[in-house]
């Protein structure tokens, strides 16, 4: 007779779900146009052509730069240099 082993749980099978106080409420929660989110072509970093500048930023803006590229595993002139870059594509269209 054999006898009959039990698998071992996925870990989505282990996981407790409960409210997260970080997260907003329903009612909270606004819908947002397509415009909201980059196309697919502008989330890929393309070749182009840089041009090296000094700028001088102040304190609590350049540590939430650094911080956030830490945490996302980049350079911090990449996050500056992403988002100068979405803000002329906006203010162009």
């Amino acid at each position: 007779m054999s006898q009959k082993h039990d698998l071992p749980k996925q870990n989505w099978e282990t996981v407790e779900y409960t409210d997260s106080p970080d997260l907003p409420d329903v009612e909270d929660l606004r819908i947002v146009d397509k415009e909201f989110l980059p196309r697919p072509e502008e989330l890929v970093f393309k070749d182009t052509e840089t041009e090296n500048i000094t700028v001088s930023l102040d304190k609590e803006t350049a540590t939430f730069f650094k911080s956030k590229a830490k945490e996302l595993g980049a350079s911090h002139q990449t996050l500056v240099r992403s988002i100068l870059k979405e803000y002329v594509a906006r203010q162009s269209r």
